[in-house]
């Protein structure tokens, strides 16, 4: 059966002071679902890779880079799903840097005629690295022999300045031809990221719940000028880790090849008394050309936090076999 699914979901607010980081989010989730929800693991039912940088804030003088590439496969015979994916981000001002390996795993079973369910899981190894290597503390200095000592008893002092963890998340799928709706938790395990000796910092469990409908714009209303495929999607997603928490609201108009939209993202639970309920404005647009498909989005700043540069992505997919089921945001036409 041929899915008219079309999933969007924007706008990326990643808190990155503490070290316990929250997860990144992307702008142009609709073409990596599988980064809030594993169940989406070989959905499009056939090979599916891609690649997104994002560049979040350059003219703070704290510029973050992320790097995201993932596969994903589909064994009909099995009616699973099985993906991997790489993750790395980068923070120019401290040199600080994450990688994490994942690979994830989603059953799909007919609920009905109309519904169906995937749950998945995910399992990875995650990296940090603070790039302290180099730091000297005090009581590492001894003037009297002119030497430095390679320990510290300093509550500050860097296990190498690098960590390694395991990570486990889970979550479920239910899906027709015209909506969805989802529900995740990442970091069940809730691995110790601390980098610090003997340090004890859990990372906090991501929670997301997200759902999506689809329709035909001519079917709702007659609009004699736009072509009778046009497809109108609307989305929500909510998603709290430790303290935080955000809601995003979002719309996308597919027309043919191209597709545009925005999202407006909030932050529902304000946790200070300079925070602000809207935090960006997010646009992007996009190009299906044959299996590729192209997208790049721009993220507006609505807080006070200054001159910030804005948050920008670019994304490029490749669905192997077209006859699939077609990809999120990819209008629908046949060549």
């Amino acid at each position: 059966m041929k899915l008219k699914l079309y999933i969007l979901l924007l706008g990326c607010c990643f808190f990155v002071p503490e070290m316990k980081a929250q997860d990144p989010i992307f702008t142009q989730y609709f073409l990596v679902p599988q980064t809030l929800n594993p169940g989406f693991a070989g959905f499009l039912e056939t090979t599916h890779i891609g690649i997104v940088h994002r560049t979040q804030w350059p003219a703070l003088g704290f510029r973050i880079d992320t790097n995201y590439g993932f596969a994903s496969t589909w064994f009909a015979e099995a009616n699973s799903g099985v993906g991997v994916s790489f993750l790395n981000q980068r923070e120019s001002q401290s040199g600080y840097t994450f990688s994490q390996v994942n690979v994830n795993y989603a059953y799909q079973v007919q609920l009905g005629d109309d519904w169906y369910f995937r749950p998945g899981l995910e399992f990875g190894r995650g990296w940090k690295n603070i790039g302290f290597q180099g730091l000297l503390l005090e009581d590492q200095i001894n003037i009297q022999a002119n030497v430095i000592n390679p320990t510290s008893i300093d509550a500050l002092f860097f296990n190498d300045g690098a960590i390694g963890f395991w990570d486990i998340s889970a979550g479920l799928l239910f899906n027709t031809e015209n909506a969805w709706i989802g529900i995740s938790a990442k970091h069940l395990n809730r691995p110790n990221i601390s980098l610090t000796v003997n340090g004890n910092v859990p990372l906090e469990t991501f929670f997301s719940v997200s759902a999506g409908y689809e329709f035909i714009v001519t079917d709702m209303i007659d609009v004699r000028f736009l072509p009778f495929d046009t497809r109108l999607m609307i989305t929500g997603n909510y998603m709290h880790q430790g303290r935080f928490n955000r809601f995003d609201l979002g719309t996308s108009l597919s027309v043919g090849r191209f597709f545009l939209g925005t999202t407006l993202v909030t932050n529902p639970g304000k946790n200070s008394g300079n925070s602000h309920l809207l935090t960006s404005v997010n646009a992007f647009t996009g190009l299906q050309y044959t299996n590729f498909r192209f997208g790049i989005s721009y993220d507006f700043n609505t807080s006070q936090i200054g001159r910030t540069g804005g948050v920008y992505e670019l994304s490029l997919t490749y669905q192997f076999d077209s006859e699939a089921k077609r990809c999120f945001g990819c209008p629908d036409y046949q060549d």
